[in-house]
């Protein structure tokens, strides 16, 4: 690294590039050369994805080339991709996250009052989104004829992770407060899980203040008072939702950019989507892609071209520059395409907005590193079993068949029918579908029991013409039940 009329010049840093479908190649181009004008210095290696891999029956919509790529270079430029609908092809974004450990979904959603329309002008929120698990696992079964099932899986590790990622963020872009949203209050085990690594991590910042709300009341106010929160960590669909909210509230999705970050790879990509109908009509807000590159700056280190981008750029949207899909007559001075929106980009390089509040970057910095704590593991016990049979009548009369099948090693403790107890005491008005949950357990105290004794249940279960669909084991982890209860157990 060494320095050209005062400028930092950087050893080239590769860099995968995806040019997308629809309207992304138009907006990869002009991302391209605004920063490249800006000076980012990057060794562009580019790849395809997307529609025309689908096309050739590539499910994953990426090659295996592509792959290689994306682990030699270890950070990726994705221009908007359009996913076939229908079954048989998976998300290509929920895929890369996945496959390449990108934990963390980065997205800063700020208003650009009075030149962007937004109610509230004061927003400045930054959304920080669990990317690999919860119900983005996809794991998802039909079990009955009625009734299918999506797993919701979180994990400690994977919750610690990001959280701790969250704080390291506020700590260090000068932030004040992290908050984090859940449905405890009824998903006590796995968003309680969240909630608890949140509240373990926060005690370790005593510089940053923290809060939890419940998801409903939370997204309500990041509505309706956005100027309250700062930092906002969330669990994965929760996140995806909200994220997407704060950015159309700040005023536009389309202005949104956003980081995968792994502890490896790095991801950069606009939120929005591929807009087939505007492609190739020059009228693309490149925008989302050029805040996401320009995080992309920052992260590989080159910071200084990072705030010279993203000056130039609100310098931009200050002088009333806008494409059609902000172009306000009362505000803007000039409906531009994307191509002309690029050219008053760069034009603009080395100048800060007046209104606007300019941006700092470092010019260079290691990007965020978290590490987790060492925590023993708890004793497991299996105290009894969860079967899940498909049965088309009432709940009485499947309690008297499960209660004969119980044998002496267990006890049939309930029956629910989509989480709701039905038996034994269940209620004539709770409607039922043909998908029960049957929970056995060792007589008495409910004490250990052994996969010999759930075997021979089943066994059981299946000689009566009650074939289980699924099983779930009932675990205490030091002594604590780790299971929930029945509604209206």
């Amino acid at each position: 690294m060494s320095k050209i009329d005062g400028r930092l010049n950087y050893a080239p840093v590769p860099v995968t590039v995806a040019y997308g479908d629809g309207i992304g190649p138009e907006i990869m181009e002009a991302t391209l050369n605004i920063i490249s004008a800006g000076g980012a210095s990057l060794a562009v290696e580019s790849i395809q994805i997307g529609e025309s891999i689908y096309d050739r029956g590539i499910t994953s919509g990426i090659e295996h080339s592509s792959w290689d790529s994306l682990r030699r270079t270890r950070v990726f430029l994705k221009a908007p991709i359009t996913t076939p609908q229908g079954g048989g092809f998976k998300s290509l974004n929920v895929t890369v996250r996945k496959t390449l450990g990108l934990f963390a979904n980065v997205r800063p959603c700020l208003s650009y009052a009075p030149f962007i329309a937004t109610k509230h002008p004061g927003m400045d929120v930054v959304i920080i989104r669990e990317n690999e698990e919860d119900l983005y696992g996809g794991i998802e079964h039909r079990q009955t004829d009625d009734v299918v099932q999506c797993l919701k899986l979180i994990s400690r590790p994977g919750s610690e992770r990001l959280i701790r990622y969250a704080f390291e963020y506020a700590r260090r872009y000068g932030r004040r407060k992290v908050s984090c949203f859940t449905k405890d209050n009824i998903m006590k085990m796995t968003d309680g899980m969240f909630h608890r690594v949140f509240d373990e991590v926060a005690s370790e910042y005593p510089d940053l203040s923290s809060e939890h709300l419940i998801v409903d009341i939370g997204a309500a106010k990041l509505a309706d008072t956005p100027e309250k929160f700062d930092v906002i960590v969330m669990p994965n669909l929760y996140g995806d939702i909200l994220s997407d909210v704060a950015a159309q509230i700040a005023g536009s999705v389309g202005l949104a950019g956003s980081a995968n970050i792994g502890s490896e790879v790095a991801m950069f990509e606009a939120i929005h989507g591929s807009a087939p109908r505007r492609a190739g009509q020059n009228v693309a807000n490149p925008s989302g892609l050029l805040l996401a590159a320009v995080q992309m700056l920052v992260h590989i280190g080159q910071g200084d071209v990072a705030a010279r981008v993203h000056n130039a750029w609100l310098k931009t949207i200050e002088d009333g520059i806008h494409t059609y899909d902000i172009y306000d007559p009362s505000i803007s001075t000039e409906k531009v395409g994307t191509r002309e929106f690029a050219a008053a980009v760069i034009a603009r390089l080395g100048k800060k907005p007046q209104t606007l509040k300019a941006v700092d970057y470092p010019a260079h910095d290691e990007p965020i590193s978290v590490k987790l704590k060492n925590r023993p593991l708890q004793v497991k016990q299996l105290v009894g079993v969860d079967v899940f049979v498909e049965w088309r009548g009432s709940a009485e009369l499947l309690g008297q068949q499960l209660e004969k099948q119980a044998g002496p090693d267990f006890q049939l403790q309930m029956i629910t029918n989509r989480g709701t107890k039905v038996y034994p005491g269940g209620m004539s008005e709770t409607f039922c579908v043909d998908h029960w949950r049957c929970r056995f357990q060792a007589p008495g105290n409910g004490g250990p029991v052994t996969n010999e004794m759930v075997i021979g249940l089943l066994s059981r279960l299946v000689t009566a013409d009650l074939p289980p669909v699924k099983t779930e084991g009932l675990f205490t982890f030091d002594g604590q039940p780790g299971y929930s209860l029945g509604q209206g157990q």
